[in-house]
């Protein structure tokens, strides 16, 4: 099958970009609304990009009507906000931080999760959370019903028993974030293997020079 997105209607596009580029992440974006109320919603088109400088970046759209998400007037106005990443025990409370609420309406204890101060920008992270990220605002690209946020991590929360004793590699009997296929699938990574490049290139092909 052939698809010619210069001619596609934008709801297919979604639909087939949305089900082969996956599975992805799931960023909990918390914010903090102008008026001091906390915000939480989840992003699916979220990654990271970058460690020097450290960013990663969220693509948010606008609602159906053409207005702009709580989540986007938070950090356009604050500049920073805060990934959340999720695991099986938070992928309840992240489906009900998804529901559309009036703006002073707290996502966070809606769903009954705790809220954590953060350390360098202004707003919080979620306590139950595996791992957390704190941001401030990069670069912004916007496009007519999207906006493209760069947000550099300058502060990072980790659940203690997700890292080895040593504090670099993850244990994946711990750390097990949920992540989104396409429409309402999900996966979870509690199913992991190893795959290693081979010491020696095949007969025949040459290794590049250190360089």
């Amino acid at each position: 099958m052939e698809f010619d997105f210069t001619t596609l209607p934008e709801r297919d596009r979604y639909r087939l970009l949305s089900s082969f580029v996956a599975p992805r992440p799931i960023a909990l974006v918390t914010t903090l609304c102008p008026d001091g109320v906390a915000n939480a919603a989840p992003m699916s088109f979220f990654n990271v990009f970058s460690q020097e400088p450290p960013i990663v970046i969220l693509g948010i759209q606008t609602r159906p009507d053409g207005t702009v998400k709580d989540t986007v007037n938070n950090i356009n106005a604050r500049q920073s906000f805060c990934v959340n990443m999720v695991d099986m025990a938070l992928a309840q409370a992240m489906i009900t931080c998804g529901i559309s609420y009036a703006p002073d309406v707290d996502e966070i204890a809606t769903a009954g999760l705790t809220m954590t101060p953060a350390s360098q920008i202004e707003g919080g992270w979620i306590a139950e959370s595996p791992c957390a990220m704190e941001c401030v605002v990069a670069e912004t690209i916007r496009y007519e019903r999207r906006e493209i946020i760069l947000g550099r991590v300058v502060q990072m929360h980790i659940r203690d028993n997700c890292l080895d004793d040593a504090g670099r590699y993850v244990r994946p009997e711990n750390y097990q974030p949920i992540a989104r296929l396409h429409a309402d699938n999900y996966i979870t990574t509690d199913r992991q293997f190893e795959l290693k490049a081979p010491a020696q290139p095949p007969a025949g092909v040459t290794r590049k020079a250190a360089s």
